[in-house]
């Protein structure tokens, strides 16, 4: 299949020269500066908007949408031609002006209908505007237009298709985009089954495409107007290649620039590069949350406090903070690989995380972007 633009396929020389000029126009600063900015947290967000709504002050341009996502927050939305991009992901999926797009990711004040609308009319397929639920109509609208591709949440597909089971009623589903869930292996396998090619997508309602499947099914290639960072939870410190961290991505949406926006999401650079030619960075998909904030004796450890107290540790590298229960009672354990000693590690740590903690020296962690460990189990 041939890529949705020149841009998939440039030299990395190339596409950092391009970032860079990008980045200049939209923040004034170089790639070599980014990482020495601050990150911005949507708890960050969340608070500049209630002070000035409803972008926070903000540089936004071009606006002819505000959404509101749980949070609040608000985001502002485009119309002008692939204004999220994922159009890059539909075309990926082998969706095209023969297709027709049954279209079920909600359209009231949520964003993400009109994220995969602005995406489909920039592939120049037909959408039908279903939105969710009514499983019935969408059955009879699905049947009626002719549906050929799906996009929504990966496991609604499946109710429809049950669904028409029961009626009786044979579905034209060929393809789908899915995103804002897991795919499971058997599900995917399951649409297989039923000739139809499932390919998922990394986005969301402030940074629009972050990363997207193609038809190797190897990992998520970054998106051409992001620039993406996967750093250790509540810092903004790039990890090495290929172990688990927070995702961190800067927009170069000229109508809304975000500048290292934190996820709060889990993941890791795949190294090499995609099957299918495509030679921008990859990413493994989703690996689960970043924010690992825990309740302790009636306070919150959060990993921002992880990232001072290894900060306030010479010789140590890394930290864990484990919680469990002793009895009736909330009990805290500081692991650690370093060679600091564990009494003036249990001093900083209560002076860093507020409570109190038994510090466990060990010769390694898993590198698996996990900082705080909840294993307390409630019955």
């Amino acid at each position: 299949m041939s890529h949705y633009d020149d841009l998939e396929t440039q030299s990395p020389e190339a596409r950092r020269a391009r970032q860079d000029e990008a980045l200049r126009a939209v923040a004034g600063i170089g790639l070599d500066d980014l990482s020495s900015r601050p990150v911005l947290r949507k708890s960050d967000l969340m608070e500049r908007q209630a002070e000035d709504p409803p972008f926070g002050g903000l540089t936004v341009g071009n606006v002819a949408q505000v959404f509101q996502s749980p949070g609040p927050i608000y985001e502002p939305g485009g119309v002008t031609e692939d204004w999220w991009r994922l159009g890059r992901f539909l075309h990926a999926a082998g969706i095209g002006s023969m297709d027709v797009v049954q279209n079920c990711f909600g359209y009231h004040l949520t964003p993400a209908g009109h994220i995969f609308e602005n995406g489909a009319r920039a592939v120049h397929a037909v959408v039908i505007p279903a939105g969710t639920g009514q499983t019935d109509l969408q059955v009879r609208a699905a049947r009626d237009v002719g549906a050929t591709a799906y996009a929504g949440t990966p496991d609604y597909l499946k109710v429809i298709l049950d669904r028409a089971d029961e009626m009786g009623v044979e579905l034209g589903f060929r393809r789908a985009a899915v995103s804002g869930g897991a795919l499971f292996p058997s599900l995917r396998q399951e649409y297989a089954d039923r000739g139809i090619a499932c390919l998922q997508c990394y986005a969301t309602a402030d940074l629009g495409l972050v990363a997207y499947e193609s038809q190797s099914q190897e990992g998520m290639i970054v998106d051409e107007g992001v620039i993406v960072e996967i750093v250790t939870p509540g810092t903004g410190d790039a990890v090495p290649e290929g172990e688990v961290g927070e995702v961190v991505v800067t927009s170069l949406n000229p109508d809304y620039p975000l500048i290292r926006f934190a996820t709060g999401d889990l993941s890791a650079v795949l190294p090499g590069q995609s099957p299918c030619g495509r030679t921008n960075m990859r990413i493994k998909g989703w690996m689960g949350r970043a924010d690992q904030t825990a309740k302790v004796k009636g306070m919150f450890v959060r990993p921002e406090q992880v990232a001072e107290l290894v900060a306030a540790l010479d010789g140590v590298e890394r930290v864990r903070v484990v919680v469990t229960r002793d009895g009736e009672r909330d009990a805290m354990a500081i692991r650690y690989v370093g060679d600091a000693d564990p009494a003036t590690v249990e001093v900083r740590a209560g002076e860093v995380l507020k409570l109190k903690g038994e510090a466990e020296r060990r010769d390694d962690l898993p590198r698996d972007g996990v900082v705080i460990e909840d294993a307390r189990v409630y019955d």
